[in-house]
């Protein structure tokens, strides 16, 4: 599904309200104790550390980005998981876990003590209470501290289970198997596929989002270490640079062909959007998913040694965009709608028949929209000289069986991108509703 450029209108609107009269997945509020430290300065400490961490969370907080953006948080709790409406942070952590236990009571144990976990870090906090240094020199800390000196930098934590969770080779681990949904079913394999085992599927998957990539892989390391006994990591992958916006008041970011992405994409504050085709309704299959969303990751590698010697007019053909403006081709601006019946010289199409926004248009699809969230990556080199790079593909959806496989499927025939690009990883996951007060990530599923 690379690069798509998919999805609702991108009009201003109203901030969509929550049940609790607050945008969900999107309320930034100020860091409760601002100053240059995001998280408690332990009495322990000497007055030269301090300073010494004061030094640190300075220079932080003179590096482009603004303090008052490092210092907000997002509300965790709410009728939505927070990190998928939230308007998209520049720095992500990725990670599938497969479970290891049989036990449901260790895995609803650790859930808990997760989603504690989560609530507290989301908040600016440390991992547990007592900290890196109050459980004792003689103990582990409960908190890895490497996010000590730093401010909550938007953070959000969302979870997904996976197909293999509910029933894998016929065993049903945790009595599941009857509560999982048909939309959760394995992707097919699409034309073009690749799929590294190692870089696929999973029982749980964890999105750790922030504005510092330092806070997400805190997160998700604390996540880990707890976890350790009932889960083990399968595969995980950090990302940089969104490539997409989920909210109007964000610039449309670019990918590392160069081309803006997402512009089409939805956005929070069309409700009427995120309702239709995101969130699942009570009344669609399992009642323990209303209020949840369905998660799609492709690791999509992008091929930039071939792409970097073509030329710009067979790129924007492949894209169907200006690379400057981002217009669509015999347009002039970003937002210009797009003409796919428009024809140039000797009666061609404007927007070439395989073009990627034409594929990926709701037009061509019947109207099918899905909810982008991707990240670039680099990860080396692939020991052939070649960059290992490309777009970590996130997509939210109400029911991927129905938006993002027919989508992928005509993608993966017809798209001109195919030759620039090689689909390497790939996973569902479903995503429950949002955490009420006292409950915990999965309770609706695990207690109903």
């Amino acid at each position: 599904m690379s690069l798509q450029d998919k999805g609702g209108q991108d009009k201003a609107g109203q901030d969509k309200d929550g049940q609790d009269g607050r945008p969900q997945g999107g309320d930034s509020t100020p860091a409760p104790r601002p100053g240059l430290s995001r998280r408690r300065l332990f009495g322990a400490v000497g007055a030269g550390a301090v300073l010494a961490g004061a030094g640190v969370a300075v220079g932080r907080l003179t590096a482009p980005e603004a303090a008052e953006t490092s210092s907000s948080t997002v509300t965790f709790h709410g009728s939505h998981q927070a990190g998928i409406v939230t308007p998209a942070q520049d720095r992500m952590h990725f990670v599938a876990f497969d479970v290891i236990t049989d036990s449901r009571d260790e895995l609803v144990a650790m859930l808990k003590k997760w989603t504690e976990m989560a609530a507290r870090m989301t908040a600016g906090e440390e991992a547990a209470a007592d900290g890196a240094i109050g459980a004792g020199e003689y103990n582990p800390p409960t908190d890895t501290g490497e996010a000590l000196d730093l401010h909550a930098s938007k953070l959000t934590l969302t979870i997904g289970f996976g197909p293999s969770l509910f029933e894998a080779n016929g065993k049903d681990r945790f009595g599941l198997a009857d509560k999982r949904p048909a939309a959760l079913a394995d992707l097919p394999k699409f034309t073009g596929d690749a799929l590294e085992p190692a870089r696929s599927g999973g029982d749980i998957a964890i999105q750790a989002c922030s504005d510092d990539p330092q806070v997400a892989v805190h997160a998700v390391r604390n996540l880990a270490r707890v976890g350790f006994g009932v889960v083990a990591v399968r595969w995980s992958q950090l990302g940089f640079g969104r490539t997409s916006s989920t909210s109007t008041s964000q610039t449309t970011p670019r990918n590392l062909f160069g081309f803006k992405d997402g512009t089409r994409n939805i956005k929070a504050e069309d409700p009427s959007a995120v309702s239709e085709f995101v969130w699942v309704d009570p009344q669609d299959d399992q009642s323990w998913m209303a209020g949840g969303s369905y998660l799609v990751t492709r690791r999509i590698r992008m091929l930039i040694e071939p792409w970097d010697r073509t030329t710009l007019h067979e790129q924007e053909r492949v894209f169907g965009r200006s690379k400057g403006s981002g217009a669509p081709l015999g347009q002039k601006t970003e937002f210009d709608d797009l003409q796919l019946e428009a024809k140039g010289a000797g009666g061609k199409p404007v927007i070439d028949k395989n073009a990627h926004v034409r594929l990926a248009s709701a037009e061509e699809l019947g109207g099918i929209q899905i909810l982008r969230r991707g990240y670039n990556f680099t990860d080396g080199t692939d020991g052939f000289g070649h960059l290992d790079a490309g777009l970590f593909f996130i997509a939210y959806c109400r029911d991927p069986q129905k938006q993002f496989v027919p989508m992928q499927q005509s993608l993966a025939r017809n798209d001109a991108l195919g030759e620039y690009i090689k689909h390497v990883g790939s996973a569902v996951f479903a995503v429950p509703p949002g955490v009420r007060e006292g409950d915990y990530w999965g309770s609706t599923l695990f207690e109903t």
